[in-house]
């Protein structure tokens, strides 16, 4: 028992001794991630990022960088140009669903209801669900464009497809619309 007290006790002054980055070095990422744009709510992801990707490194094998600092700045440099570009990508999903939205509807009392009732529908799922099911149905992608899209696997895809038409369709079905 006492040997697990004392590893515990180690184990928890350890956490400190083994950050990769000391106070300044996580201050100069910081500074780098908030000069290349990153907004201040997502600064700690990415110290966090620079961290994690320096333990990978030791933790591969592969010898330490010879100056911490310069590394930590280039790997920090590195995440604010990947969150321009996931957020360009966002941006660009969000104006391909705006248009696909106010894209002209056949008439019809008929189609009128339909398209209400699946729109209504639509507006309770997810967003995340509402967002590859429009990606699939109304933009007519393939899993695999949808996956490359989004950044996400596609079985992600398949599974929040299946889960958003399971829910659509008991939307519809309660609606009495089909």
């Amino acid at each position: 028992m006492a040997v697990l007290r004392r590893k515990a006790r180690r184990g928890q002054g350890d956490a400190v001794l083994d950050d990769p980055l000391d106070a300044a070095q996580e201050r100069r990422v910081r500074a780098v991630l908030a000069l290349g744009g990153v907004p201040q709510a997502d600064l700690p992801d990415g110290v966090q990022q620079v961290r994690l990707r320096l333990l990978e490194r030791a933790a591969s094998g592969r010898e330490a960088p010879r100056d911490v600092s310069a590394w930590a700045a280039v790997v920090a440099s590195n995440l604010a140009m990947d969150w321009h570009r996931a957020r360009r990508r966002q941006d660009r999903i969000g104006e391909r669903l705006a248009a696909l939205r106010h894209a002209d509807h056949p008439s019809g009392e008929d189609t009128s209801l339909l398209s209400l009732a699946v729109a209504r529908g639509l507006d309770e799922l997810p967003d995340a669900q509402r967002q590859v099911l429009v990606l699939r149905f109304y933009a007519d992608l393939p899993v695999r464009g949808i996956a490359e899209e989004l950044g996400i696997p596609e079985g992600t895809v398949k599974s929040r497809l299946h889960t958003a038409v399971r829910a659509l369709r008991a939307r519809l079905h309660e609606d009495e619309v089909v």
